[in-house]
């Protein structure tokens, strides 16, 4: 309860960005080089990533308009428009948002009510539940929803949204702009690291490395990756992903089988050779141990 408790004082104060960028792989990061000031990347044709502010920003240029997926922390929403108006004239028409942290939904709120909000059903059920959207901003919650599956455009402008289960909250999409293969995976995939888990907004420990198998395994036509936080991916280390948190959680099982507590597991954890380069999520939230509670938790059910 401790750890949930910090958890949500975190994200009502929007920490949850920096909590983010510290478990970030050496050079993996992304972050911005002043106040306020946003980085954009070509990642292919009308496809662009927009770093600084939070989590990694998509803009998808199609036919009517402007496709943004995430829009960072409150504050970030002119940042977002500067960089997309440094590439295309035409004006944001759909904002997509993985899951519910401030460091995705922060800036909703910078662009018009006309805009078309679109996420996960628990995604906003999750955003329902915070202060930033109550009141006159309920009108930045997500209008259209979707449970497991659904299409925005056709041809060549389509945009595929799935959903795979639990991981870092509930309600995590994966966006695919179906004919560049690329996919936006938000924070199921921050980066190379043992991710943070949102107990209070429904991540699994034990379920995380699944889902992320679920999603290597579903998605095949793909040759590029968003990752929430660090640099551009690809399948290959979408699926390392996936076994370093099934593997993880092989090894929870073993030590809970061998009778030792938390503390003890937490003691003895280190990232398995084969894993080069990744590290425990920050102290800030409990760090490896944290993680190992949320799966003791999780298993003796």
């Amino acid at each position: 309860m401790k750890r949930v408790t910090l958890l949500i004082a975190l994200l009502a104060i929007g920490a949850l960005s920096a909590a983010i960028a510290a478990i970030q792989a050496p050079g993996g990061q992304r972050g911005p080089q002043g106040p306020n000031v946003a980085q954009i990347e070509k990642v292919k044709d009308n496809l662009y990533m927009i770093a600084g502010g939070g989590g990694n920003t998509a803009a998808f240029i199609t036919d009517r308009g402007v496709v943004v997926v995430d829009t960072k922390l409150a504050g970030w929403g002119q940042p977002i428009l500067d960089k997309i108006k440094t590439v295309t004239d035409k004006p944001v028409i759909t904002i997509i948002n993985t899951h519910s942290h401030p460091d995705h939904v922060g800036s909703n709120e910078a662009f018009p009510a006309n805009v078309e909000f679109i996420a996960q059903e628990i995604t906003k059920s999750n955003m329902e539940k915070q202060d930033a959207f109550k009141g006159d901003k309920a009108r930045y919650l997500p209008k259209k929803t979707f449970k497991d599956k659904m299409s925005v455009g056709s041809g060549k402008d389509q945009i595929d949204l799935f959903y795979f289960g639990r991981g870092h909250t509930g309600g995590d999409a994966w966006v695919v702009f179906t004919a560049l293969r690329t996919m936006h995976a938000g924070d199921m995939f921050a980066g190379k690291n043992a991710p943070l888990i949102d107990v209070a907004s429904g991540g699994s420990a034990v379920e995380y490395g699944k889902t992320l198998s679920k999603a290597y395994s579903a998605v095949k036509n793909i040759d590029t990756i968003i990752t929430g936080h660090s640099t551009l991916m690809k399948p290959a280390d979408l699926k390392e992903y996936a076994d370093f948190n099934n593997d993880f959680i092989a090894w929870v099982e073993s030590e809970m089988k061998a009778g030792k507590t938390v503390d003890q597991a937490a003691a003895e954890w280190k990232a398995p050779a084969k894993y080069p380069g990744y590290g425990p999520p920050p102290p800030l939230f409990g760090g490896i141990k944290g993680n190992i509670q949320t799966a003791y938790n999780e298993l003796k059910k």
